[in-house]
Formats: structure tokens, C-alpha cells, sequence
């Protein structure tokens, strides 16, 4: 039935001009705006509708946009660069070290959030 459809994924925000300047500046994304929403143009052709929502927002809860990487270390420490902060998580299944990187099974992953409270991701390939 959607085989053929070009499906996207899309998640809100509080503020598109605070959005826009974290996907566009600190993430180095391709952006276009239209009525009101944002449109994150990913690598390999895939798009993300970011929208507003403004005090209505509501963080995910979820991770709901993972970025893959060739290399973890480096991405981590750019993200810490540009004033990102990881998600450091104790005393759980997904305990991260210093850095903030999973690293007790699966993929190498370190969380961190978007100006809205969205949880993003970096990942190793």
C-alpha cells in the first residue's frame, strides 16, 4: 500500500527559531522553513518535519532522531564543542561513562538533547 510513498517522521518543538539555530548552527544540518515548520534535510535524501507547538510542547520521551557515525569519541567531543550536553545515565540498563557513551553492549551511543528537551542520538556504524 506505501511502498511507494515517501514517508517522513516529524516531532515538535516549543520554538522553530531556537530549533532552527541548534539543527542549522551546533548540528550543521540543511534546513527550509515552511508555514511555520521546520524541514531537516538528512544525508541519504531522508527529511524530518520539526514543528511548533510552543507551551503545549511536550518533550519526548524517546530518542526520536539517531545521528550514525563513523566515529563516537569524535562525535562526542564535537558535540561538546559547540556547548551540546550529553545524557549521563546511572544505575540502569544503559549506563553511560564520563564521556556519556553506552558502551556495556550493542552499538557505542551517546544521548543528548535538542533545545526543546527532544532526546537525540550519535551512534557508532
Amino acid at each position: 500500500m506505501f511502498g511507494n510513498s515517501k514517508a517522513f517522521s516529524g516531532f515538535s518543538v516549543g520554538d522553530t527559531a531556537t530549533a532552527r539555530a541548534f539543527y542549522g548552527e551546533k548540528l550543521g544540518l540543511e534546513i527550509t522553513e515552511a508555514n511555520g515548520m521546520l524541514t531537516l534535510h538528512l544525508a541519504g535524501g531522508g527529511n524530518v518535519v520539526v514543528y511548533p507547538k510552543g507551551e503545549a510542547h511536550e518533550p519526548a520521551s524517546f530518542t526520536v532522531l539517531n545521528f550514525p557515525v563513523s566515529d563516537i569519541e569524535r562525535a562526542v567531543d564535537a558535540l561538546a564543542g559547540t556547548g551540546v550536553e550529553l545524557e549521563h545515565y546511572a544505575g540502569t540498563p544503559m549506563e553511560t561513562d564520563a564521556k556519556g557513551i553506552f558502551r556495556k553492549g550493542g552499538p557505542l551511543i551517546a544521548w543528548f538533547k535538542d533545545p526543546a528537551g527532544n532526546v537525540l542520538s550519535v551512534i557508532q556504524e
